[in-house]
């Protein structure tokens, strides 16, 4: 699937959507440089999800966790991490164990762990608007804007 936004509220719209058909246990993959809205898309996600909480990047803190809503979130940055093996280390298992949805940054420092991910792929094409790609993972043609 293929979303073209215009503005920060439409990257958390499509994001808000794809939370609302996501299932337990269920990875993110994000793709994007920096600054592409990746958080935005997350804080989406997380409203979707039913989450109340404010959604910030867990740059300095790897993960941060979102509790509130239908399941858990649990948002990961993995720009500083260098594998998959230190990624096992901050107790990946644990997280899919717990069934919330893991939503990963940095998701290339990490790909050999995350095999059957969503992928969302966010590139900046211009000053505000997004194009979102979408791939992977069941249920996804229930999105609906």
């Amino acid at each position: 699937m293929e979303f073209i936004t215009a503005s920060p509220a439409e990257t958390e719209a499509v994001g808000e959507a794809l939370g609302k058909v996501l299932k337990p246990s269920s990875v993110i993959a994000y793709q994007g440089d920096l600054g592409a809205g990746k958080t935005a898309f997350t804080r989406g996600l997380a409203r979707g999800l039913g989450a109340s909480d404010r959604v910030t990047s867990p740059t300095y803190t790897i993960v941060n966790e979102y509790l509130s809503g239908r399941m858990p979130l649990f948002h990961f940055d993995m720009y500083r991490l260098g594998s998959s093996d230190e990624l096992f280390d901050i107790g990946w298992e644990d997280y899919l164990e717990r069934g919330g949805v893991c939503a990963v940054e940095w998701s290339e420092n990490v790909a050999d762990a995350l095999l059957d991910a969503i992928v969302v792929s966010i590139q900046k094409i211009g000053e505000d608007s997004r194009r979102i790609i979408i791939e992977g993972g069941n249920g996804l043609a229930d999105i609906c804007l």
